[in-house]
């Protein structure tokens, strides 16, 4: 809390410890839709109020105001990249495990890539179940239905609610759909779309999902991973064209391409 008092204009309530408004900002209701500031550590959101919450030199600190009328939890965010894989999560730092369908492949050599010239090192596995290594940050590489063995990346397709991502993948896996805020599909991806998302599952650690609809999506993907293309955004997908779409999407009109 200190922190973001010696950086901005600050409001409080209950007693000091949650945030109400920043440099004249606050939460209430917005378009009939309730909106609150939200904070994350390393791409985390954190567990408690701002005043019992002690950051370390590097990590990185983002307050969100948004809508949370389908969920008050995204547990991970994707905007904080290279973070939370160089000093990880809540003062611990964390080893990284890329996890892929196909460990010697070139997308899997590419996020590893993305990863090392990022200042992070990492080991490689083949795509397997999150087993009993809960202390490890793993990014989960191949098409959708490749990942979505994953209990917690399988929650995407149950919407935001699930698990805090506004996209949702068919359970083919051939197409997926871009949330708003209020839980609207806007657009449908289909073709070789791509998808770059965070989400975490029971206690385990944040899990990155580097995934698509085929092979390319995902090949698409991974060529995105890196701190200009996720800067601040929840979750990002990538259209066949190569064009970045942040998520939750803006409303709109509902559409496909």
């Amino acid at each position: 809390m200190s922190l973001l008092q010696r950086n901005a204009s600050v409001t409080t309530r209950y007693g000091g410890g949650f945030v109400e408004s920043i440099d004249g900002h606050s939460g209430g209701h917005e378009g009939g839709q309730p909106v609150d500031w939200f904070y994350y550590v390393n791409g985390v959101q954190a567990p408690s109020g701002a005043a019992e919450t002690n950051v370390q030199q590097g990590d990185r600190v983002w307050w969100d105001l948004h809508d949370w009328s389908q969920t008050d939890e995204v547990p991970a965010v994707v905007g904080s990249f290279p973070q939370p894989f160089l000093t990880g999560v809540e003062g611990k730092r964390l080893p990284v495990r890329v996890e892929c369908a196909s460990p010697a492949g070139t997308t899997c050599r590419t996020v590893t890539a993305h990863l090392r010239a990022a200042g992070v090192s990492s080991a490689v596995a083949e795509l397997g179940p999150a087993g009993e290594e809960p202390d490890t940050l793993r990014l989960l590489v191949g098409t959708w239905s490749q990942v979505s063995g994953d209990p917690g990346a399988r929650r995407l397709e149950s919407g935001p609610a699930a698990s805090g991502v506004y996209a949702r993948p068919s359970a083919a896996g051939r197409s997926i759909a871009l949330l708003d805020a209020q839980g609207a599909t806007v657009r449908t991806l289909s073709g070789s779309a791509g998808l770059i998302a965070a989400t975490r599952y029971t206690e385990q650690e944040p899990a990155w999902l580097i995934t698509g609809t085929d092979a390319a999506g995902v090949q698409l993907a991974a060529s995105h991973l890196d701190e200009a293309a996720l800067r601040d955004r929840f979750a990002v997908a990538i259209t066949a064209g190569g064009g970045l779409l942040a998520l939750p999407q803006p409303g709109g009109e509902s559409g496909s391409r």
